[in-house]
Order: structure tokens, then sequence, then C-alpha cells
């Protein structure tokens, strides 16, 4: 019985050794880079961490192109036509509610309205909660002080979905820089 137990205690311990020595394999699997040429190209254009983006796209869309959310943001990284034909426009390129499907202009619009709003707000934390939830909802909340605009304090934002896109986006950051910070050393901490 004692020598069962002993080999059972050590069989486990093997398997959590195993498990460790291969994190960042196993890791990778749930963790992926897809699209990451292109989303590295369309980051470092627009001066963003390309694990951010790669964060972003696996929260928003789970890297599925035709990802159609119910309130009708569609892509990579759910952008609503109206945001996508205004970015579109700022940038001076024609637009149609097609290019939404291509990976390629998705992340294209998406990097640029990121940081268009990281620009607009200073801040990336704000710019990711505009993202989700909407510039004027943001503003809204930081004026009436509903939110204060702080990590700490994602919990006073009024709409749980913004709230939710947050953590996990960030958990999703931090997973991404832990297991590709190697590989991409130009990855910083994003504010």
């Amino acid at each position: 019985m004692i020598k069962s137990r002993n080999l059972l205690l050590l069989a486990l311990l093997l398997a959590v050794a195993l498990v460790f020595m291969n994190i960042k394999q196993i890791g990778g699997h749930f963790y992926p880079l897809k699209y990451h040429e292109t989303v590295t190209r369309h980051a470092r254009e627009n001066g963003l961490d390309p694990l951010l983006v790669t964060a972003i796209i696996k929260v928003e869309s789970n890297f599925n192109p035709g990802a159609v959310s119910p309130r009708g943001a569609v892509g990579l990284m759910q952008l609503m036509p109206e945001t996508a034909r205004w970015v579109a426009a700022k940038r001076g390129e024609p637009f149609n509610a097609a290019l939404l499907l291509d990976p390629e202009a998705n992340i294209r619009f998406g990097t640029w309205y990121l940081t268009h709003l990281r620009q607009e707000f200073g801040d990336m934390l704000l710019a990711l909660a505009a993202y989700n939830g909407g510039r004027t909802n943001v503003k809204k909340w930081l004026e009436e002080q509903t939110w204060t605009g702080r990590a700490a304090d994602v919990d006073q934002i009024p709409f749980p979905e913004t709230r939710a896109f947050i953590r996990k986006t960030i958990w999703t950051y931090r997973a991404y820089r832990y297991l590709y910070r190697e590989a991409h050393p130009g990855s910083r901490s994003e504010r």
C-alpha cells in the first residue's frame, strides 16, 4: 500500500514536472499566434504591441474571421461596420462591409482605430474600454466619475461586457507576453 502510494505520488510529481517543462508549448496551443505577419505589420505601423493586438483578436473573435456578434460587430477585431466605414474614410480608403471579413482589412482598420483611441484618451486602458464600450460612453463615465479610468477600478464600469473584455484582454495579453516575449523583444507593457 505504501509502495503504491509512493509510486502514485512519484508519477504525479513527474507529470507536474513535465507540464512545467512544456508549459510554453502547451500554452502555445491555447494562445496561438494566428495571422502573425499581418498583425505584426499593422500593429507596428500603428505603434502597437503585436501581442496586445493578438490578445484583442483572441478575446474578440478567437481568430474567426467570419465572427459576427449579436450587436453586429464583424471579423477578427469585431468592428462595427459604421466604425470601420469611418476609419476607411479617415484613411482615404474605399469601404464596403465585405472588407470586414477580410483579415488584412479588418486588422488594418482595427489597429488604426485602437491607435486613434489611445491618442484620444492618452491611455491604453481607456482606449480598450472605448474600443469595446464606445468612446462616448467612456467620456461620460470619466466626466460623471462613474469610473476612475484605473485598472484597479474596472468594477466601476457600468457595462458588464466592457468589464469582461478588459479583464480578458489584460489576462490574455499577459499570457501572450509570457509565452512569446523572447520572440517579440519589442513587446512592452501597454498602458
